[in-house]
């Protein structure tokens, strides 16, 4: 087969990894892919929102299937488009990457169909959300209803806090057209777990958990970002929590969505917080998470093309998903500065320490193939993930493995899977 991933992140050099152990895979292409994938996968310099170019491409390279990896080509209909064309493609149709591409229906789905989540209200108008302020509950969340490039929540802890949220996200358009509607919830607190799905319409088959890290700096300080770190599985996300899930909230959803004419054929990242009251939905992607991607997929047994075709096919049943009896941390190594500002173009040193390693892996996420060497060209550089037989040894690992790699500018978080110890 002729495989074609579209993104060009350390999600996506995952994916790459991955389908390249499939005997089913002869040519791997991605778009626009970055120097990391590059070593793997036949990268071409097109956008992942250039439909047209991508649908021409598909057709160019003769390619069987199309993996669709970000949340932006997913919301904005590129599997329709590929489908429209005759090409096979894994993910969500517009429809249903909705499920993500508005935390308004996202809400309003789970109060439907009694999917446990937290109390909110949905907003189009500033001053009336101003108003509702007034007599809510703090501290309370803001959250721009489209995409924000995971940026787009505010956990606001005072009302001042909050009226300066409301006035970044629907006045100031800090989060763009993603800011036109807001939704405002419910503060809830207690463990924060991410749980990965494949679903082919009817079926769910639950991947392993892991948790992510999102503040910028060490003890959960600074602001929110795409991802500073995560670790698989989660010791919080017990066996009696996972039967839970599964039967009020994983299912559920699926059948919801296939209730409402919106069959969701592809991944389903289920963000959730262990409360005191029992698991609940803090937000729903339609895709594979980033960076949780990077400590899952190396961990399943299965072969990637083999779940993604039963997942395209409504046969998902047939499939009995394994993953290593293990555990994987994952480290990213970014710019000083990031989410703020940062510079580029600085030479990386130590990649080759990665090359032929089955326990350390090195994700490309911000990097660029120059004259001089692959440089840095992001915020998130590099997702350094490694494995061990308990997530301790692998915590261990994945730092030890940080010290292989040198730019200048290098940052990392110092306390990524340090929750383990409470365990």
């Amino acid at each position: 087969m002729n495989i074609l991933v579209v993104g060009g992140g350390g999600r996506e050099h995952a994916i790459v990894q991955a389908v390249s152990k499939s005997p089913k895979a002869d040519q791997i292409y991605c778009v626009p892919g970055n120097a990391g994938i590059a070593q793997i996968a036949e990268c071409a310099d097109i956008k992942v929102m250039e439909f047209d170019r991508i649908v021409r491409f598909s057709k160019e390279h003769d390619i069987d299937l199309v993996i669709v990896g970000p949340d932006d080509p997913l919301v904005g209909g590129l599997v329709d488009e590929l489908e429209n064309a005759g090409i096979r493609a894994f993910g969500p149709r517009k429809n249903a990457a909705i499920l993500e591409g508005s935390k308004a229906f996202s809400k309003d789905l789970m109060k439907k169909y009694g999917i446990p989540t937290a109390q909110y209200e949905v907003f189009t108008d500033a001053a009336m959300a101003l108003k509702y302020l007034d007599t809510a509950k703090l501290p309370i969340v803001l959250k721009a209803d489209g995409l924000a490039l995971g940026k787009g929540v505010l956990i606001c802890n005072t009302l001042d806090e909050a009226r300066n949220g409301v006035k970044e996200i629907m006045l100031d358009k800090k989060f763009g057209t993603a800011g036109n509607k807001m939704v405002i919830e419910e503060f809830m607190t207690g463990r924060e777990v991410s749980v990965l799905t494949f679903c082919d319409g009817k079926t769910i088959k639950v991947m392993s958990s892991a948790q992510d890290h999102k503040r910028a700096g060490d003890g959960d300080t600074g602001l929110n970002t795409g991802g500073m770190g995560t670790f698989s599985p989660s010791p919080f996300y017990t066996k009696k929590i996972d039967e839970y899930c599964r039967k009020y909230i994983f299912k559920p959803t699926v059948d919801a969505m296939r209730e409402e004419g919106r069959e969701f054929k592809g991944v389903i990242f289920f963000g959730l917080m262990l409360t005191e009251d029992g698991p609940k939905v803090l937000e729903y992607n339609a895709r594979f998470g980033d960076p949780e991607a990077q400590v899952v997929l190396p961990r399943m047994k299965n072969d990637l093309v083999d779940v993604v075709e039963a997942c395209i096919d409504g046969c998902l049943g047939k499939i009995k998903l394994e993953f290593e009896d293990n555990a994987a941390v994952c480290v990213i190594l970014a710019s000083e500065g990031y989410p703020v500002r940062y510079t580029k173009g600085h030479l990386i040193s130590g990649l080759e320490s990665f090359d032929g390693r089955e326990d350390y892996f090195c994700f490309h996420a911000g990097t660029k193939k120059t004259s001089k060497g692959i440089v840095t060209n992001g915020g998130r550089v590099l997702g350094i993930t490694a494995k061990g037989p308990d997530l301790r040894q692998a915590r261990a690992n994945a730092y030890e493995a940080t010290k292989l790699i040198s730019f200048e500018n290098k940052y990392f978080r110092k306390d990524i899977g340090k929750a383990i110890d409470e365990a």
